[in-house]
């Protein structure tokens, strides 16, 4: 099943739908009264969510069985809003795999598609569509590899994979028309199903990606191609779920992350502790982007596809955030060091071209001093600067190494950001 994995910039505007859940409308952004929205409902049908709900009553003991099974999306002409990156989860239980129901009128998932059933619309073009022409992102999509109902992959798991029936006939011919048709620049694969990398030809279809594919020079690939690849072959590792090492890494890797600290999907009995807080967010960021890692932060809306309240306002404050301090986590690299030694919770991140480090801080020390134990100063050269302040701010050197930065005195309302500040340093060695 392929969906977006991206989340838009949480700085955009606030739509409100007015169209109920089962019929497709319009709706308004509150920011700009006469401004369109389009309202897309993904319901999938009745006969999934049956037999969903006869798998989650067999499986799960003593827990609800009720399945949220529908997600949708929303943009708005002045501004792309969010894309939902999960459709499915049981509540009290991880999210499960998809049962094989493709969001476009795939070719080899006849009369089991959004075409064919519930919206009877190309919700992957759509969402192609306002990507490209409405924003700025790189245009991306998840793919699950294995289907838990599908016959054809309990017979070929009833054979120890032996037997190659379902990536021939399903996975593989939608992998090529997924690539073909809509050519994301990230194609982001999960669910192998305890089948290796073998069984669904991963290395013929990784080929054919890079080599002859319409997305050869941009596409990029995560490493969930089969048991045993994850964290070993791939554009960039995942390893796990909120994986997250804390030291550099010698391969590009991604920290895939939720918002709720328990599930993928939208929680109705989740409780305010369940969520991770702006603060805890930033960290997660600063530390992920100064150890050479992405950050793909994912959210769950409801069963009729409203962005609940607690994920908006995260989104919304991560943006403000990125607002002031981008600067230090767009188009950077690495450092020297990672984390600052002396100091805790000091992340660097640089851009050597223009000969710049930043030093990230996440508390605000008391005495007003900021005591860095890895940069080297240069009187009459290094110069230092807050980000969202604008001016130069006077440092000492410390020996036997390191700089002390004289921080600017502010109010609350005078502070740059709430929630962790950015240092530019120019010229440090």
């Amino acid at each position: 099943m392929g969906i977006a994995r991206n989340i838009a910039d949480a700085g955009t505007l606030r739509c409100s739908p007015r169209a109920s859940a089962s019929v497709p409308g319009d709706g308004v952004c509150s920011a700009y009264p006469q401004s369109r929205v389009t309202y897309i409902p993904v319901c999938l049908p009745k006969r999934v969510q049956d037999r969903m709900e006869k798998w989650a009553k067999k499986r799960l003991s003593g827990g609800s069985s009720e399945l949220w099974v529908c997600f949708e999306l929303f943009w708005c002409s002045h501004g792309f809003k969010f894309i939902s990156v999960k459709a499915l989860t049981l509540p009290r239980a991880v999210c499960c795999p998809f049962p094989g129901f493709t969001l476009w009128g795939s070719a080899h998932s006849w009369n089991w598609n959004a075409v064919d059933e519930g919206p009877k619309r190309d919700i992957v073009k759509e969402l192609e569509v306002a990507v490209r022409n409405r924003t700025d992102l790189h245009f991306g999509l998840y793919y699950s590899l294995f289907e838990w109902f599908h016959p054809l992959f309990l017979e070929d798991q009833s054979s120890a994979f032996q037997k190659q029936r379902f990536p021939v006939a399903k996975t593989l011919p939608e992998l090529y028309e997924l690539v073909t048709k809509y050519q994301p620049e990230v194609l982001w694969s999960d669910g192998d199903g305890g089948a290796p990398d073998h069984y669904w030809n991963s290395t013929d279809f990784l080929a054919w990606l890079y080599n002859e594919s319409p997305v050869r020079d941009t596409v990029v690939t995560n490493d969930r191609w089969g048991a045993g690849s994850i964290c070993k072959h791939g554009g960039y590792y995942t390893c796990s779920d909120r994986y997250n090492p804390g030291h550099l890494l010698p391969h590009k890797w991604e920290n895939c992350m939720t918002i709720d600290k328990f599930s993928w999907g939208y929680r109705r009995e989740a409780e305010i502790g369940d969520y991770l807080t702006i603060e805890e967010l930033v960290k997660q960021l600063v530390e992920t982007v100064s150890c050479g890692g992405n950050l793909l932060m994912n959210i769950g809306p409801t069963l009729d596809g409203i962005i609940p309240v607690i994920f908006e306002e995260r989104l919304r404050q991560m943006g403000t955030w990125l607002k002031v301090n981008g600067e230090a986590i767009y188009e950077t690299h690495t450092w020297r060091s990672q984390n600052d030694t002396v100091t805790p919770d000091v992340w660097y991140t640089s851009k050597p071209e223009k000969k710049l480090v930043y030093a990230i801080f996440l508390k605000w020390p008391i005495s007003g001093k900021l005591f860095l134990g890895q940069p080297i100063g240069s009187l009459g050269e290094t110069e230092v600067e807050l980000l969202g302040h604008g001016r130069p701010l006077t440092w000492t050197s410390s020996k036997p190494s390191g700089i002390v930065v004289e921080l600017p005195r502010l109010s609350v309302h005078q502070m740059p950001c709430k929630w962790g500040w950015t240092l530019a340093l120019t010229n440090v060695t």
